[in-house]
Formats: structure tokens, C-alpha cells, sequence
């Protein structure tokens, strides 16, 4: 089996910006149940998307925490909103957790060990089942409520929320540009229809 707690803490040097050690605890035992039930060999393996093997998950994960916790220090400094930093860091880490379970059927099969049926399949969307994994842990309901990141999977919208929706199309937008040349929401009209 692999040290996933090694390779999760290596992966995410931002765990570091959750001050409550319990909180980035959560962080990293979320993370670390994705994998196994995944089957993942490696936390580099998960790709950034189906179709999108060539940035990884980490990679996004990363480049969202980073945009967000950018965003929220404007809006401290420049607007004096008071976002809660360890909500959207962990929120952040965890908002593509889901891909363990989503990505197990779009990679090489030497890159995965066993994957786990009762969870590792397409059919339940990741940022749900990153809220679910966030729940079981023992995240707040905070942290799960900033973890679905579409519009119309939970109804009240925080301002932790909201950063890291808007972070994660930053993100993603960023990828499909560097990867395919076109937007995320010319991604999405492609694409969505072929996973139909």
C-alpha cells in the first residue's frame, strides 16, 4: 500500500496555511480515504480532467488554493470583508477530492492498485462526493458547504463559497487555455455532451 499521507503532505505544501490543526488533519485523512478507495498508486496520477491528462489534479488543486487565497486577502484589505482563511484553504484542498473516485475508468490501469467499487465510479460527480468525503471526516459544515462548486448543488452560497467557485474557474480556465486552447465554457459545450 502507499504512504498516501506522505505523498498528500508533499503534494499540498498549503496544508500549511490551515492554522487549526484538526481542520488540515481532516484535509489530509479526506485525501487519504479518496486514494484508497480510488486505488490510486500515486496522488500525481489523478489527472486535472478526463480528457486533460497532461496537468494533474494536484496542479489544479494547488493553483486554486492559491488564486483564493489571493482573492480573499483583497477582499480584506481592499474591501474589509473578513473571509474565513481555514475554510477556503481546506475547502480548496478539498474541492476535487472527488476525482479519486470519478477518474479511476479514464487512466492506465498500472497506475491504479484496486479500486474500490462502492465508490470509484463516474456516475456521482466529484464535487459531491469530495462534500461527502469532507462530511465524513468531520470537516465543518462550513468547509462542506464551500466544497460543491456548481451552481445549483447547494443552496446557500457563502463568501467562502463563492471564492472558491470563482477560483476554480480561474483555474480551469487557465488549464483548457495552456492544454486545448479554448475556455472552460467552450470545454464544457464540447465536451459535456460526450460524457453524456
Amino acid at each position: 500500500m502507499p504512504n498516501y499521507e506522505t505523498q498528500i503532505r508533499d503534494a499540498f505544501p498549503e496544508l500549511d496555511h490551515i492554522a487549526d490543526d484538526g481542520l488540515r488533519e481532516n484535509v489530509v485523512e479526506a485525501w487519504m480515504l479518496g486514494l484508497e478507495r480510488g486505488g490510486w498508486r500515486d496522488i500525481a496520477d489523478i489527472p486535472y480532467a478526463w480528457n486533460i491528462h497532461e496537468v494533474t489534479n494536484v496542479e489544479h488543486v494547488r493553483g486554486v488554493t492559491r488564486i483564493a487565497r489571493k482573492s480573499a486577502q483583497e477582499q480584506r484589505e481592499f474591501h474589509g470583508a473578513d473571509p474565513d482563511m481555514d475554510v477556503i484553504v481546506a475547502a480548496c484542498l478539498l474541492h476535487d477530492v472527488g476525482k479519486c473516485y470519478e477518474y479511476v475508468d479514464f487512466v492506465d490501469d498500472e497506475k491504479l492498485i484496486e479500486p474500490d467499487p462502492r465508490y470509484a465510479t463516474e456516475e456521482v460527480p466529484h464535487s459531491l462526493s469530495g462534500y461527502a468525503l469532507a462530511h465524513e471526516v468531520g470537516c465543518s459544515l462550513a468547509v462542506q458547504r464551500a466544497i460543491p462548486h456548481f451552481i445549483g448543488e447547494i443552496p446557500t452560497r457563502t463568501l467562502e463559497a463563492e471564492l472558491v467557485k470563482s477560483a476554480n474557474s480561474a483555474s480551469s480556465n487557465a488549464v483548457t487555455q495552456s492544454t486545448m486552447g479554448i475556455t472552460l465554457r467552450e470545454w464544457v459545450d464540447e465536451y459535456s455532451q460526450t460524457q453524456d
